[in-house]
Parts: structure tokens; sequence; C-alpha cells
């Protein structure tokens, strides 16, 4: 991998997260209930902080989890759940380590199709349908991996000229675009969920004047 990115917006790590498939994999392993832009600095805070210039999964499957744990805390911390997240980025690692020989860019060399390299992802831990969606997505549109159907594999996600996620983030304007998108998906689940509540209610108390 040799490819330029502008996910953390900060061009050290941006400049890891372009060679090391693992730190990619990391940051969107983070990329939840914080900033983007803090998750995708995330690989490069951990990797400083093992006195790497990359990550190794080997070494961080077998690290002393307290320990581990402890690094991901110490200020400012690698996220806003810094054990929880500790322990996932091991497991991550672990995974790796048992089916891909550590070697993250193993997960999708060798895969003729979209469906495949998703099914690959979901397998991850930590990684649900949306986040596998998202990274297949980004893996396509940034970092020139695209198996046979990876853009119908990736979903909405996948669209051309699309803003709704990481994969379209190239610059700060960008940016801005995806985080309009999500506030305006935040808005609308909000309204959808308060508008079920009081269709809930109006039927509850039809149904008590008809008694």
């Amino acid at each position: 991998m040799n490819v330029t990115v502008r996910l953390a917006q900060q061009p050290e790590a941006d400049e890891l997260l372009g060679r090391s498939a693992l730190a990619a994999l990391v940051g969107m392993l983070l990329d939840q209930q914080v900033p983007m832009e803090w998750a995708f600095t995330g690989p490069l805070t951990i990797a400083q902080r093992l006195g790497r210039n990359d990550l190794d999964a080997r070494e961080i499957a077998v690290y002393n989890p307290e320990e581990f744990v402890a690094l991901l805390s110490a200020k400012p911390a690698v996220h806003r759940y810094p054990a929880a997240m500790a322990k996932r980025v091991q497991q991550l690692c672990q995974f790796l380590v048992a089916q891909y020989d550590g070697d993250a860019s193993a997960l999708w060399k060798d895969t003729r199709t979209g469906k495949e390299l998703l099914s690959r992802l979901n397998a991850l831990p930590g990684f649900g349908k949306q986040k596998s969606q998202i990274f297949l997505a980004l893996l396509g549109k940034q970092y020139g991996v695209r198996p046979e159907g990876w853009r119908e594999a990736a979903g909405a996600y996948g669209e051309e000229g699309s803003h709704r996620s990481v994969a379209d983030i190239t610059g700060p304007e960008s940016l801005d675009l995806v985080r309009e998108f999500k506030q305006e998906m935040k808005r609308a689940a909000k309204e959808a969920k308060s508008a079920a509540k009081t269709t809930t209610r109006t039927a509850a108390a039809s149904a008590a004047g008809v008694r």
C-alpha cells in the first residue's frame, strides 16, 4: 500500500494510513462515537507510544492487556472509551494473526468479488455490516482495491459522488459534507422516533377510549 489519503486531516497520521493496511483497519475500528479525524489519528498515536513507525498485529496481539489499556488511555486518549477499544484492537489483531498470519492486507489480496470481501470484513471482531460496507467503500474509492461488484457490495456507501462516510473524505470540504450528511441522518432518525412514539400514544389513547 502506498496511497495518499486525508482521513485524519493530519499529515503524519495520514501518511501512515496511506502505507499501512493495519493502520487503516484499526482507524476504521476506532471510528465510532468520536470525530472521524480523532479515530483515524489513533493508529499513529498507538504506533508512536509503542515506539514504532507502524503497527504490528503480532506485537499487539500478545501485548499485556492492562498495559495496552494504559497505552491507549494516556492523555490524550486514543478514544473516548480507551479501555473498550484497547480490547477490540487486540481482538482484531489476534484474529488477523490466527487467520491471516498477521497481514491485514491479506484480507483483500486474493478476493475475487466485493461480496467475498464484505464477508471477510464482516467476520472481523468489531466489524458489523455497516462498518464493513464503509471500509469496503473506502478500499475501493481510495485504496484501489476493487474486486468485481465492490460498489454493489458496499451498498449506498459505494455510490460514486456520495458524501456518506469516511470513504468519501478527501479533504476539509468533503469532511464537512460528510458531517452534514451524518447530522441530517441523525435528525431524520430522531424525528422518525418521535413520530413513532406519538403514533403509539395516539393509538393507545384511542384503544382506551373504545374500551
